[in-house]
């Protein structure tokens, strides 16, 4: 049996995420950026950190912002003694805690920069420890660090960031990047080996006439193995498209306007994803008959079909395809 291929993928989105932050995150990522921490009193009394816009309770506006800290006092933890390379905040052992900043209601969840877990238990005291240059995201308060008794945490240094601004904090960019291993499985690494060759293949349960592209291992309405390979066409009918015209969804996306379409491909019985070229966006319909195009060099990947481009052929009648569209 061929062994499942296993690939390494990053989800990265071009440019970062942008987004406003509203009245209340706009108070709390500003007071970041000036050294301190704010929080927002509710319809009860309580002070909530970070603020929220809404009283949890009443769902009334809230607006009656404080200032709180800036020591804290640690509620529960947990250590991380081996962080993952890229994924945690610190490159050393630490610990995930909550901690309620004085004068707050409310715990905020948050790193403690502890040199070993017996410095930690729960009344621990910690003081923030704020980055030299400050630009209104939460790692402006890059972690919590352990209060020795009787002390006092001491103020925010000066902001030495070269863009430092007064301005209220009014939208972030915030980067978005997942590295992850993909492994196929038996059933999908047999349909891109064979890709690489230059064929579709599907596969069957023994007692059904069913194929499925890609294949999945098992028939979804029976559960049963689907343990014959089974090579499809490489043309096929449109069952259903759509026309793009947002551009930017991804670094591989054509130029607007492109078609993005559904094709069941002959001697399959689960439409295709695929895109179509060849034809302006307008005269794509359903029933048109298209056909693979292949990339130079073709490898175990769906990169290997560039698109489908229009046959030629009479439009397929909407009876061939109608229970799929």
């Amino acid at each position: 049996m061929s062994e499942a291929l296993v690939e390494h993928h990053v989800l990265e989105y071009p440019g970062g995420y942008t987004r406003s932050v509203g009245p209340a995150l706009s108070r709390y990522l500003s007071g970041l950026r000036d050294g301190v921490i704010v929080g927002v009193r509710g319809a009860d009394g309580r002070v909530l950190v970070p603020p929220t816009e809404y009283d949890p309770v009443t769902a009334a506006d809230l607006d009656d912002y404080v200032e709180v800290g800036p020591a804290g006092t640690v509620v529960a933890w947990t250590w991380v003694a081996e962080p993952r390379p890229g994924k945690h905040h610190l490159d050393r052992s630490f610990a995930f805690a909550l901690v309620r900043p004085d004068g707050a209601d409310t715990a905020m969840v948050h790193v403690v920069d502890a040199r070993r877990p017996d410095e930690l238990a729960i009344g621990a005291r910690v003081a923030p420890r704020w980055a030299a240059e400050r630009h209104g995201y939460v790692t402006d308060l890059e972690a919590w660090v352990p209060l020795p008794e009787g002390q006092a945490a001491s103020p925010a240094p000066p902001n030495a960031a070269a863009d430092a601004s007064d301005e209220a904090i009014t939208g972030i960019v915030t980067p978005i990047r997942l590295e992850y291993d993909i492994n196929a499985g038996i059933a999908a690494s047999k349909y891109l080996r064979a890709l690489g060759e230059r064929r579709i293949v599907g596969q069957r349960a023994v007692d059904s006439d069913q194929v499925y592209v890609p294949p999945r291992g098992s028939d979804p309405t029976s559960g049963a193995p689907t343990e014959v390979e089974v090579e499809v066409g490489q043309k096929g009918t449109v069952t259903t498209y759509c026309v793009v015209n947002i551009p930017g969804l991804s670094e591989n996306a054509p130029e607007i306007p492109y078609v993005c379409a559904q094709i069941l491909l002959d001697g399959s019985n689960t439409p295709w994803f695929g895109l179509v070229h060849g034809v302006a966006p307008d005269d794509v319909r359903m029933g048109m008959r298209v056909g693979a195009v292949w990339v130079d060099d073709p490898g175990p990947n769906a990169g290997s079909i560039k698109w489908f481009e229009p046959t030629g052929a009479p439009d397929a009648p909407y009876e061939e395809y109608k229970d799929y569209a």
